[in-house]
């Protein structure tokens, strides 16, 4: 088993420079990157002038409008953001800095990557955890309790429940929220983590103005969630109920509650335990569409926003730590498997 470890520890250099070099070579081909922008910042400013300045202009004025920058100012940007040089050679140097966690500066902020994304990482944590623990306390007891009373009147009823929260995304979902909870009826806060107020309040108004915000936030995560997490949990219990050694366990004498949370509980736990390492990834990194709506500034709004404004060194920045917690999860997943299941062994 420790061999096994090893070579999946080992897997994820290749797989980090697969990753990595596919991204880091679309952000060179997209454009409006950073050069663009600040040729466009300054075409706007110029246009600008030319309008204040009033209708003389030159003909050798309006031939330049169209190109504010030079030749050498348009290199010289290319040179400060490492756009002259061949992808391979930009991305091995990219690499080298990564390797010392300089994940660059970003075109957006101005501010180290590193600093930026650690700023945020709280919030998404916050959240994240916060969801875990809803997901897992609620859906693990609710799909039990949906195998016990399979075909039956709650069964059904939660099932349409479940349903219908899965059928609509999560981003939706904080929408609807807002338009019913926060601007008709004016219950909730229409954004953000904290009140205007916050440095003013006592340690416990503060404890209840969070909570107040996080409420609307929390249930637009878990609401796509649940659906996945009960119907895997119930069917895998199902299936585990039908299998000889529950039946001979029942024959024996004992009961079938006794038979379900001594015997098939446990291997009914191997699939939710698979999923458990993949979801480090998604509580730090948090959600962008979610965060959006809710003005939350945490990792997934950074991210947000900057695909949207082409800040690459932030995009690479978030790839390299959720590429690399999405990859320990999977390894933190084999490892939970193998402690929920005592015969698996990994070869």
């Amino acid at each position: 088993m420790t061999a096994y470890f090893i070579r999946r520890l080992l897997l994820i250099i290749p797989t980090f420079i697969g990753i990595t070099v596919m991204v880091f070579a679309i952000t060179r081909f997209v454009p409006g990157g950073p050069v663009e922008r600040i040729i466009a910042n300054a075409r706007q400013m110029q246009a600008m002038g030319n309008t204040g300045g009033g209708g003389g202009l030159s003909d050798e004025s309006r031939a330049g409008a169209g190109q504010p920058l030079s030749e050498e100012q348009i290199e010289r940007l290319k040179a400060y953001y490492g756009f002259d040089k061949p992808i391979l050679e930009s991305y091995y140097l990219w690499l080298l800095k990564v390797l010392k966690w300089d994940l660059g500066t970003s075109t957006r902020y101005y501010d180290p990557v590193w600093q930026t994304i650690r700023e945020r990482i709280p919030i998404s944590l916050y959240f994240g955890l916060l969801t875990l623990i809803m997901v897992y306390g609620v859906c693990i007891p609710l799909g039990i309790a949906k195998a016990i009373y399979h075909k039956s009147g709650f069964d059904n009823l939660s099932s349409i429940i479940i349903f219908t929260g899965y059928a609509i995304p999560g981003w939706v979902a904080g929408v609807i929220f807002l338009v019913l909870f926060a601007s008709k009826h004016d219950i909730f806060p229409l954004g953000g983590l904290t009140s205007d107020l916050f440095v003013l309040m006592t340690p416990m108004e503060k404890v209840k103005d969070v909570v107040w915000h996080t409420i609307l936030p929390l249930l637009s995560y878990v609401i796509g969630s649940f659906t996945v997490m009960t119907l895997l949990m119930k069917n895998t219990l199902m299936d585990t109920l039908s299998a000889d050694y529950v039946r001979t366990a029942i024959a024996k004498g004992l009961s079938f509650r006794q038979a379900i949370f001594r015997h098939a509980l446990r291997n009914s736990l191997i699939p939710i335990a698979t999923h458990f390492g993949n979801n480090i990834s998604v509580i730090l990194m948090g959600s962008f569409l979610i965060e959006k709506v809710f003005n939350i500034n945490g990792m997934g709004l950074l991210g947000y926003e900057s695909v949207v404004d082409r800040d690459y060194p932030m995009v690479m920045g978030i790839l390299v730590i959720s590429s690399l917690l999405f990859m320990l999860g999977n390894i933190l997943s084999d490892i939970c498997v193998a402690i929920v299941d005592p015969r698996v062994r990994f070869k």
